[in-house]
């Protein structure tokens, strides 16, 4: 059975892996998660005289260097004085040289938000009237390239790191005291230790590298290291680092003298070992919270705590499942898991999910704000999947606690067997007629053989040493091969119990969802948020950038009714091309039947409620029956925009009405 299983694990692995960098792969760059919510000049802005300065509004602070803001004029040529400052909390700006040209002008900025991710995006406005521009932006945004691929596999290995280490050393801890002796299982959770510290070190050295162009040579840029070391993340990798230093020293006694230490004198080691070692992961899980999403936004002092709980139980959920898995495959025959141990795993991960929904709830609810943005974001999608994901390894572990039931019940009786046969064996050794005839045989063939060992014994001694030393050998050897005999029978017999083998199936199939679940929750961590998405989506901008001003005409149809005679018609307004800066107002008044028909008075005015701008009056001048024109109506930023018609058809009878269009 163990020949048959054995490739369908690694098999099982491989593909598992393949996902997994299928998955990271797929993610692409790194979601802006500080998002551009306004500017000075906005984005297609045509101004009739060039500003003194360019200016950026933020949805959260961000850092800045003096080639983070560029400003480019037609000919691709730098007209700002590079040096960007804060005017206001989340607004920076900089300066612009005197006496620009009229054309068109490209703004660009890369920045680091406050959680840790590059920002970068672009847009242009024009002063007196547009023009074509040289200046062409690469697709490539902050955090993507082959320096960003390389960080985000650095980002996976960290947490699978994290969540191998706490988890195997929980497990070890709280479930399985013995399981420290047993060399699979060390090797289990030292493999986290050299994953997270070489991946900590990995990003460590990519860092200025990905929050800047993404060029490989910064990697070795000694000066952008230790710049990288003055911010916020960088402290955090440094911190991370130190406290694997402990976590080493921890390791270090679990599987030194804890394990050499008896039963009951480990339970006085056990307390201090769980004191140190909460203190170690909670500090490791804290180098995450206070640089990255938790650190920022809403609610941030309570969001850290709840973020270093949320990881912890992630960790010791996932990674105390895993090491229960190589100790189910891989463990020694002779030292077998427990179903008690097992019994205390299914405890311990069932308290750990409890955390999880707590906390996974809360974080939901921070970082989404409605409803909606659990589809109309990415973020929330994201986090839609995670949630199935979760659900499914629920279901899953039911299996296993299932499996674990019968297991811890077919124990006693498989442990009376035992003892019965032990007691059937013993009575067989009673003495007989029978065998005291057959050990008198023994004795005179003994005597016999004892004679002809006397007279070979003058030839075995001079034939000297080596003829020894290579029975030594052979004995040594056949005592190799009986233990491996011994073992794989031991094996054998342990594989072919249903129970147990039913429960190695079902805590490999959760190990599988699990490695799915962390790949999807390091995607999550690098997407940006629904709330940041959404406010971005209400400012008119894209958080990783502006793109080009849709154009096209916007014809809206509205029917009014003043509640006089001939008071009923219908007013449609033509708003071209519907973009960012100038547009053109044909408005039509006609009758229930299509005539055109004119009215005293007729007003327009545009409002954005999301940015609190308007109402913007517009007063059309009459061209002809039934129609108004104005030219030169001025849209300062894209987004949903009220078009409000006021219609007098008599001295006393008016009335409102309006619209809602997107606008750019």
């Amino acid at each position: 059975m163990t020949q048959t299983i054995a490739p369908r694990v690694r098999t099982l692995v491989l593909l598992l892996l393949a996902a997994a960098c299928a998955l990271l792969a797929g993610a692409g760059p790194a979601s802006a998660h500080a998002a551009l919510t306004g500017s000075d000049p906005r984005e297609g802005a045509v101004v009739d005289k060039a500003p003194a300065q360019v200016s950026l509004t933020f949805s959260e602070s961000v850092s800045m260097d003096d080639d983070s803001l560029r400003i480019l004029d037609p000919k691709g040529k730098r007209v700002d004085d590079g040096k960007p400052s804060g005017t206001g909390g989340t607004t920076y700006s900089v300066k612009l040289h005197a006496g620009l040209p009229d054309g068109t002008y490209t703004v660009t900025y890369q920045v680091v938000s406050a959680d840790s991710h590059p920002v970068s995006g672009a847009y242009t406005f024009s002063v007196g009237a547009p023009s074509e521009t040289s200046v062409t932006v690469s697709g490539q945004g902050a955090g993507g390239g082959f320096v960003g691929g390389l960080y985000g596999v650095g980002r996976y290995v960290s947490y699978a790191g994290f969540a191998v280490l706490v988890g195997g050393a929980a497990f070890v801890l709280a479930c399985w005291p013995r399981g420290s002796g047993v060399r699979v299982v060390q090797r289990f959770v030292v493999s986290g230790w050299l994953s997270l510290t070489a991946a900590t070190l990995l990003l460590l050295l990519l860092r200025g590298s990905y929050t800047g162009y993404g060029k490989v040579a910064d990697v070795f840029d000694l000066g952008l290291l230790g710049e990288v070391l003055q911010t916020k993340a960088g402290a955090a990798l440094v911190s991370r680092l130190l406290l694997l230093a402990a976590a080493a020293l921890f390791i270090a006694v679990l599987f030194g003298a804890y394990d050499k230490r008896e039963d009951e004198e480990k339970r006085d080691l056990t307390f201090g070992l769980a004191v140190g070692g909460s203190v170690v992961a909670v500090g490791l899980a804290a180098t995450w919270a206070m640089s990255e999403h938790a650190s920022v936004g809403l609610q941030a002092t309570l969001a850290m705590p709840v973020d270093v709980v949320h990881l912890i139980a992630v960790a010791t959920w996932l990674g105390g499942l895993t090491a229960l898995l190589v100790a189910l495959y891989r463990g020694p025959a002779d030292t077998p898991v427990p179903a008690l141990a097992v019994s205390r795993f299914s405890r311990v991960a069932f308290g750990s999910v409890i955390a999880l929904v707590v906390t996974g709830t809360y974080q939901s609810w921070r970082q989404l704000g409605s409803w909606t943005a659990f589809t109309d974001t990415r973020y929330g999608q994201l986090l839609l999947v995670k949630i199935g994901l979760v659900a499914v390894l629920v279901g899953v572990a039911y299996f296993s606690r299932r499996w674990t039931a019968q297991l811890a019940e077919a124990t006693p009786a498989a442990a009376g067997v035992a003892s019965a046969r032990r007691v059937e064996k013993g009575a067989g050794k009673a003495p007989t007629k029978a065998s005291g005839n057959a050990s008198a045989k023994t004795g005179a063939k003994a005597s016999g053989n004892a004679k002809v060992a006397e007279k070979e014994s003058g030839t075995a001694k001079r034939s000297g040493t080596a003829k020894g030393t290579g029975g030594s050998q052979r004995a040594a050897q056949l005592a190799r091969q009986r233990a491996a005999v011994d073992a794989a029978r031991q094996k054998r017999q342990r594989d072919a119990d249903p129970n147990r083998f039913g429960l190695r199936r079902s805590v490999l199939a959760e190990a599988g969802i699990a490695v799915v679940l962390l790949v999807v929750t390091t995607v999550l961590t690098q997407t940006e948020p629904g709330r940041t998405e959404e406010e971005a989506k209400a400012a008119g901008t894209s958080s990783a950038g502006s793109s080009a001003p849709a154009t096209g005409a916007v014809t809206l149809d509205m029917p009014f009714d003043t509640g006089s005679q001939n008071g009923k018609g219908v007013v449609r307004v033509e708003l071209d091309p519907a973009r960012v800066g100038a547009n053109d107002l044909h408005l039509y008044v006609e009758r229930p039947d299509g005539t055109a028909f004119d009215i005293p008075e007729v007003k327009v005015a545009l409002t954005q409620k999301a940015k609190d701008i308007g109402p913007l009056p517009v007063a059309p001048d009459h061209i002809t029956t039934g129609h108004w024109s104005a030219s030169g109506v001025q849209i300062p930023m894209a987004g949903d925009w009220e078009v409000t018609v006021t219609v007098r058809t008599s001295d006393i009878d008016q009335v409102t009405i309006s619209k809602n269009t997107q606008i750019g």
